[in-house]
């Protein structure tokens, strides 16, 4: 069993450990603040603190997990042996030059974000305002890679200690905002955009097309489920899990009516096959409530308790829109990411509990970060398909290197190819290729 020898044992320290150790590494560990006992413990062991104890591994500190402000922080990233790194210390015999535990709090809680910061029209954090970003290593996932580093540095201290290995994982989330292009719209909503077909866009063929889908002579364009299920199937091990947009229709939330029938028995259908979470709407942070009537509409059409979320539009506003969904009885949210470009917000791959900063505690709803999703590339990033699957092919190898898990969102509309997405059904199947277990 291994044996950390702390200064002091905080919330933001006792977090730290559990996500680099437990949720990370998967290694049991014990914690104590005795140093006499910790010099005298004859298995393998680590400090961390301002001074080595004995002959063990030392990692020495800053001051930001001893602290239980939010302040201002001098995070100076730096590359050491090709790998990033924050939070430099100095001195003489070095296991490492950072404190890699003050670095993964900064990353996992999203401290920066706490900060005052730039955000989007959607009241989002905008990418280039990470430090990610700005220094260059908002594609890396370094949580995962100083967890690494942490495991190479014990081992080799400890010859005779062996941490368990991970497998990679592949996570693909699909967010339904809208099942169908056409079909179940109800009769003013058919009417309007038939009249805008004709008028707005001038365009015959897609009220032609429309009208083919209404009377059952062609498929609906976004109706892509199936072929979703059908691809999921030839990769056994991956792990397939559709949000669903439970809102009132207005001008940002455009879902099919959930007391429409059809609704129901498209969503029960997908349940058979898939895990099913809540995709609270784009008002939730305006008016929380909703988030317990959309939850309760799901759950009345599946009969099942709902533990799974992804804000809509990736409207995430941190602690505010985490304790929301821990009001709501969520127990795991997908929603860390980006929405403007591709990379690893809190610096992970891997599942971990989320840290209410303000509160000072760790909390029981688990984080799943994801580091792509479709319309970013295609929207946002304006690549080709071609390009679109050259970069799913470097976030891959990145997670594959961590042993962590890839975890990537599309949308069932996005794989119509009309609409400016041709060619990026063939891209998702390349990227399925790539990143099967």
């Amino acid at each position: 069993m291994l044996l950390i020898h702390v200064p002091k044992l905080t919330n933001r320290l006792g977090y730290t450990l559990n996500i680099l150790f437990k949720h990370v590494l998967h290694t049991d560990f014990n914690i104590t603040t005795d140093e006499e006992y910790f010099l005298s413990y004859s298995d393998e062991k680590l400090c961390y603190g301002p001074r080595r104890l004995g002959d063990s591994l030392h990692l020495k500190n800053c001051k930001l997990l001893f602290q239980t402000s939010i302040e201002e922080q001098q995070p100076r990233p730096f590359q050491h042996n090709g790998q990033w790194m924050m939070f430099p210390v100095y001195g003489q015999d070095l296991d490492l030059p950072f404190d890699p535990l003050a670095a993964t709090f900064y990353m996992v809680s999203r401290y920066e974000e706490y900060l005052p910061h730039r955000e989007d029209e959607h009241g989002r954090f905008v990418t280039c305002e990470s430090l990610a970003y700005t220094a260059g290593f908002k594609d890396e996932p370094v949580v995962d890679q100083w967890a690494c580093l942490l495991k190479d540095l014990l081992e080799k201290r400890y010859p005779n200690l062996h941490l368990p290995t991970r497998s990679y994982r592949f996570v693909q989330t699909v967010d339904i905002d809208a099942a169908w292009c056409f079909l179940h719209k109800g009769t003013f909503r058919t009417v309007v955009g038939s009249l805008r077909d004709l008028i707005a866009r001038h365009d015959p063929s897609e009220l032609r097309l429309r009208w083919q889908v209404l009377t059952h002579r062609e498929d609906d364009p976004y109706d892509t489920f199936d072929y979703i299920i059908e691809q999921n199937k030839k990769m056994p091990g991956a792990y397939l899990l559709f949000f669903c947009l439970m809102a009132d229709y207005d001008r940002f939330n455009k879902p099919a009516s959930h007391n429409n029938p059809h609704t129901r028995e498209l969503l029960q259908h997908l349940g058979d096959y898939a895990k099913m979470g809540i995709h609270p709407g784009y008002n939730s942070l305006e008016r929380p409530h909703n988030v317990d009537e959309e939850i309760k509409r799901l759950e009345g059409i599946l009969h099942r308790t709902i533990v799974r979320s992804r804000y809509h539009f990736l409207r995430l506003q941190l602690p505010t829109s985490y304790r929301i969904l821990q009001h709501a009885g969520i127990r795991h949210d997908y929603t860390m990411g980006y929405a403007d470009d591709t990379g690893f917000r809190a610096g992970i791959s891997s599942p971990y509990p989320f840290y209410d900063l303000e509160r000072d505690i760790e909390t029981e709803l688990t984080i799943h970060p994801f580091c792509v999703m479709d319309t970013t590339l295609q929207k946002y990033l304006r690549l080709t398909p071609d390009e679109g699957v050259e970069r799913y092919r470097q976030l891959i190898d990145k997670v594959r290197s961590v042993d962590g898990t890839f975890c990537c969102i599309i949308h069932n509309q996005n794989l119509c190819e009309r609409y400016g997405w041709q060619g990026w059904r063939n891209a998702y199947e390349r990227m399925l290729e790539l990143a099967k277990p």
